[in-house]
């Protein structure tokens, strides 16, 4: 086999090749997209004796369908997603939905917005999203209680605005909860790494989440589906989501959705908090309740609301600005990172930093 010359980043690859095919055109709809993808396009570190992932433009994308651009208009960094209306018939029109009116000045709305949509002139079944760019919404760590707590209130009160709306996520599983980094990290980062510099050339610098309290956002829609009063209680087929342990989906019939994505976000509670972190059995017995076996005895949104709203009431300040500490910890780095705790929730108080993040402005 013969080696490709500069490395594998050194060549454009799979979904890659239909982006460098659009760049022009999309130059010209106001995004341009990263120096990889330029017509013409030789990587810069061909010659030198260095790999490709050591430079910008050896930064190749995950996700074909997905591709991060700069918007002309303002030079904010946006994401790009391709989809296909054969595949996602609804997508379009309820992210239009979720984006539009009342809905999307409502603050309870934690659904992406949409702020425009592109239609390539050579695919009639394909649009093009422009979206916010987003991160994972575990990225940067949560450091304290009141951190976590910000974000279950944030997810809990838009999975119920969906509900509210007679949406059903169906696939509200921890890929699909995102956060706005724009608070956290004053010059962003880099799109295919948020460890990195816009530029490549270093690390990004970022805030805490109580110092900068961030908006957590719901993503997604593919499979989502809106329903209308005479339709309720839906019954449908299950639509196999990313979480493969739904209960429910194990059988194959149909189902009411509206309980799954109750489980879905529950499940999310119990994986990445209760089975991360030590001293979370305040939301023990509700995230029991929301990931029962039987879809029927789950709770609904506005109970799982009102339930968590009580339990945030009963939590002192001193267990919101108490430091997280992961199960996998070992006892030295613990008691380092406890110290240095200290020393940082003394500042947060002197500064009269609520223990809750306040995400009024974000």
């Amino acid at each position: 086999m013969t080696a490709i010359k500069g490395g594998p980043a050194a060549q454009l690859a799979g979904d890659e090749h239909w982006w460098k095919d659009h760049y022009e055109w999309l130059n010209q709809q106001g995004y341009q997209l990263r120096p990889r993808y330029r017509p013409g396009w030789r990587p810069s570190w061909l010659g030198i004796d260095r790999l490709g992932v050591e430079y910008e433009d050896g930064q190749f994308i995950v996700r074909g369908a997905v591709l991060d651009a700069t918007r002309a208009s303002d030079g904010d960094v946006v994401v790009l997603k391709r989809i296909n209306r054969l595949d996602h018939p609804y997508e379009e029109e309820l992210t239009r939905y979720l984006s539009s009116g009342s809905l999307a000045s409502d603050p309870r709305n934690h659904c992406i917005k949409l702020l425009d949509v592109l239609h390539p002139p050579d695919e009639l079944n394909i649009v093009i999203f422009v979206l916010p760019l987003l991160l994972p919404f575990y990225i940067p760590y949560f450091v304290t209680f009141g951190e976590a707590v910000d974000f279950i209130q944030q997810v809990l009160e838009g999975l119920k605005f969906l509900h509210d709306n007679l949406i059903a996520h169906r696939d509200c599983m921890f890929m699909n909860i995102m956060l706005d980094p724009k608070p956290l990290y004053p010059n962003l980062f880099h799109p295919t790494d948020p460890a990195r510099s816009r530029d490549w050339k270093g690390s990004s610098k970022h805030y805490s989440r109580t110092t900068h309290p961030v908006r957590y956002v719901i993503i997604d829609f593919g499979i989502s589906r809106r329903y209308r009063p005479e339709d309720l209680p839906p019954c449908e087929p299950p639509i196999i989501s990313a979480d493969k342990s739904v209960p429910e989906n194990q059988k194959g019939e149909p189902c009411n959705p509206f309980p799954t994505d109750v489980y879905l976000i529950g499940n999310l509670l119990r994986e990445w908090f209760l089975q991360i972190y030590v001293d979370f059995g305040f939301i023990k017995p509700l995230v029991d309740d929301m990931v029962q076996n039987d879809p029927e005895k789950r709770p609904s949104m506005d109970v799982v609301v009102s339930h968590f709203e009580e339990i945030t009431k009963s939590l002192s300040g001193w267990k919101l600005r108490s430091r997280l500490k992961m199960r996998s910890e070992w006892g030295v780095v613990r008691f380092f990172m406890s110290v240095a705790h200290v020393v940082r929730t003394a500042t947060y108080i002197l500064r009269r930093l609520d223990p809750i993040p306040a995400c009024s402005k974000c």
